[in-house]
């Protein structure tokens, strides 16, 4: 591994000089820096041996001039072929580091939290994650340009990194300069990304894929296509349409439907026909429902939501997530989680339309940042001098460009969707398959929109059946639910080995 390191350092500094030697006036672009240690993991009783990389790596454009510190974290077993498959993954945010899904679920270590409850304050306990996948697949996990230890150098800016397409263009960039670096161009491949990760994934599939670089599976973690369903735009009815099923899981879950003798399922496939068949049509009648159709339509809202029909006639049908977070236990003085509305918190604002927190990130947020931290310097042996970004929300200047290519109509952005891109990644390559794992009570980015997305990509049945959807008791990080935890393992395991010919 030192020749390895010395190989690195080469390679960045004549980089760096041959970029100084052209003009670069902010100077000589410093060295990446890579850190190495080795770790274990114990996973259905074998112990694994890690070789471990956790820095950056000097991204070149595409004429090879450097523009960014890009930052992962790389676990390769030990004694590994280069046939072993490779997964890339990455959170979402638009930009979050990815400390959630590598202490959560796909590291070598695990931090534990108390699900659905409030953990408490330090020390946080790391273990051994035998729920990783470790023992069948490598692993980088990747912080985008603004997070992390990722940033532009030379004469590129951080706009240049923050955006749809921007953001598409240098992670597709990262992974094809990481196979090429690490002789894994040949290796089986996987994408796999969380929430707004999903959503890039979807662009990476079509990007890498065109760059003759085409992916064994890909992996969708919480997934939103279609970022519209999500907004609650004027006008646009789709958002209430998707979003219904999961306020009904959530009242289901604490108690507040007129349903609680149904198996959560048999439930959600009444709350599927009924937002189809019945709310939908409602919807699109609008202004002229009857006063009788009014009153029928807010019972039957009630009977699902536990929310009374007279806040849903008030509301004139249309609830957005954040009146639903604050509304339902608004009686009991607490607010449901967005990330996971299996959790509750203190509501202080007993008057308020909207809920102001999410109990869910509020619990969990604090050991997951500390304990990854103190993971990152003293574990895998990274330089505390260099500073460890998780959101890229404090940064100044930090705005999101959602333009998209192919989102536009008579010049103006009509939508903003990945859902073509995936579509013409899996109709080119109809060997590629698709893994969804979806929590019934993430009311972040909620099931039935994927299912709506799905069912709408206009592709041939055989094609459509490459895609794989899976549920979760759980909500948008599933993985904090330890049953959740085994089978998260057990369908991204066997997801990988039926995709790479290992099974």
């Amino acid at each position: 591994m030192l020749q390895k390191s010395m190989l690195f350092l080469v390679f960045a500094l004549s980089s760096a000089m041959a970029f100084s030697q052209k003009g670069d006036t902010a100077g000589v672009v410093p060295p990446a820096r890579v850190f190495e240690s080795v770790q274990e993991v114990t996973i259905e009783g074998q112990r694994i041996s890690l070789d471990a990389e956790a820095g950056t790596l000097l991204l070149r454009d595409e004429n090879d001039e450097p523009i960014a510190h890009f930052g992962y974290t790389y676990y390769q077993r030990q004694g590994g072929s280069p046939s072993r498959p490779i997964v890339f993954a990455f959170n979402g945010g638009p930009l979050s580091a990815s400390i959630w899904l590598h202490l959560g679920i796909l590291g070598p270590k695990r931090v534990v939290v108390n699900d659905p409850g409030y953990t408490g304050p330090a020390p946080y306990a790391l273990v051994n994650n035998e729920y990783a996948t470790l023992d069948i697949a490598d692993l980088v996990m990747i912080d985008p340009v603004g997070v992390g230890l990722s940033k532009p150098v030379g004469k590129a800016k951080w706009k240049d990194f923050w955006g749809v397409d921007q953001d598409i263009r240098s992670i597709g960039l990262f992974i094809e300069q990481f196979l090429i670096q690490e002789g894994r161009l040949n290796s089986p491949k996987y994408l796999l990304g969380e929430s707004y990760g999903t959503f890039r994934n979807a662009g990476l599939m079509k990007y890498l894929q065109d760059k003759g670089i085409a992916m064994n599976g890909v992996i969708m973690v919480s997934a939103v296509f279609e970022l519209n369903h999500l907004l609650f735009a004027p006008g646009y009815d789709m958002s209430y349409l998707v979003f219904l099923p999961t306020y009904a899981a959530t009242a289901w879950y604490h108690g507040k439907t007129a349903f609680q003798d149904q198996p959560l399922e048999a439930f959600l496939d009444e709350a599927r026909r009924f937002s189809e068949e019945i709310y939908a049509p409602a919807l699109l009648k609008g202004d002229r429902l009857t006063a009788a159709e009014r009153q029928s339509l807010g019972e039957k809202l009630s009977a699902y939501t536990g929310l009374s029909a007279d806040f849903w006639q008030r509301a004139n049908f249309r609830v957005e997530a954040g009146e639903f977070f604050q509304e339902l236990l608004r009686g009991e003085g607490q607010t449901v989680g967005r990330l996971d509305s299996r959790f509750t918190g203190v509501s202080p604002d007993g008057i308020g339309q909207r809920a102001d927190r999410d109990p869910q990130s509020d619990a969990i947020s604090a050991p997951y940042i500390t304990a990854f931290k103190h993971y990152l310097y003293e574990g895998l042996g990274v330089d505390p001098a260099l500073t460890y970004t998780t959101g890229a929300y404090g940064r100044e200047g930090f705005k999101w460009d959602w333009g998209h290519q192919g989102n536009y109509r008579w010049n103006a952005q009509a939508v903003i969707s990945t859902a073509p891109d995936m579509a013409d990644a899996l109709s080119k390559n109809p060997n590629l398959k698709v893994l969804i794992l979806n929590g019934y009570y993430d009311l972040a980015t909620v099931f039935y929109s994927v299912e709506h997305t799905i069912n709408h990509l206009g592709l041939p049945a055989h094609i459509r059946d490459n895609i794989i959807m899976k549920y979760y008791e759980a909500g948008h990080m599933m993985y904090t639910h330890k049953p959740s935890m085994q089978q998260f393992r057990e369908d991204v395991s066997s997801f990988i080995l039926e995709t790479s010919g290992l099974k």
